[in-house]
């Protein structure tokens, strides 16, 4: 298919793909490009959208709206929430569903309130759970997840889970450590335990952080690259 633009300036040293009229012809002959996935935002960081959930309304559903209505303000495809991990991830602490191991809840903070409003006014907008840190207990007294991989991927797919089974959200990608190295184990194990979970429809996004680590290991393990959907 050939697309005809007309475009009123013409630089020196693309002159010879203009016609004589002005005219630019593109082309996608040669296949296409990277595909458009949306746009999106992110609600994490310790708090950044607190106080949302506490305006008055009219003016909380306005702001949401504007947020989520398709064809109306920003019109977001993708919303990112943090995994609440008990932590101060920058602005402040955002509680976690498993303060301790044995503990489970799915009501606490406001990601959860925050993703429902955006589903509510687009059921086809995209989610996805980063973690930006981990309760104590998930690196057994040691702040750093990948020593116990299985207790890492296990406590992820319990929120995810949780997700659906409380509040019918449904999870599209996982995030592995906002901003933070990777561990190619765990995210081989964070698969296999989504998958044994059924989970399957849950892709993958790692390393989220510079992309040219992951993408070069991913290069010499087969295996990685098998389980990891979206380099980001």
């Amino acid at each position: 298919m050939l697309l005809l633009c007309s475009v009123l300036l013409l630089s020196p040293w693309n002159a010879a793909a203009w016609g004589t009229r002005g005219r630019y012809w593109l082309t996608d002959a040669e296949g296409l490009a990277r595909e458009f996935d949306g746009i999106g935002a992110v609600s994490g960081g310790g708090a950044t959208s607190r106080l949302l959930v506490d305006y008055e309304e009219p003016y909380r559903s306005q702001i949401l709206d504007y947020l989520f209505k398709p064809n109306f303000g920003a019109a977001l495809h993708i919303l990112k929430v943090e995994i609440g991990g008990d932590a101060q991830s920058t602005d402040g602490t955002e509680p976690s569903h498993m303060h301790y191991e044995n503990d489970e809840n799915y009501f606490r903070g406001y990601e959860w309130w925050l993703m429902k409003e955006a589903k509510k006014r687009n059921p086809n907008i995209k989610l996805i759970g980063l973690p930006w840190a981990f309760p104590g207990w998930i690196g057994r007294g040691e702040n750093w997840p990948y020593n116990h991989p299985d207790v890492t991927a296990y406590y992820i797919t319990s929120w995810i889970i949780g997700a659906k089974r409380f509040h019918d959200l449904d999870i599209d990608y996982i995030g592995i450590w906002n901003e933070r190295t990777f561990n190619s184990k765990y995210i081989k194990l964070l698969r296999y335990t989504l998958d044994k979970q059924e989970l399957q429809r849950v892709r993958i996004i790692a390393s989220d952080n510079l992309w040219e680590p992951i993408s070069f290991v991913m290069l010499l393990d087969s295996e990685l690259r098998e389980v990891i959907d979206v380099i980001g």
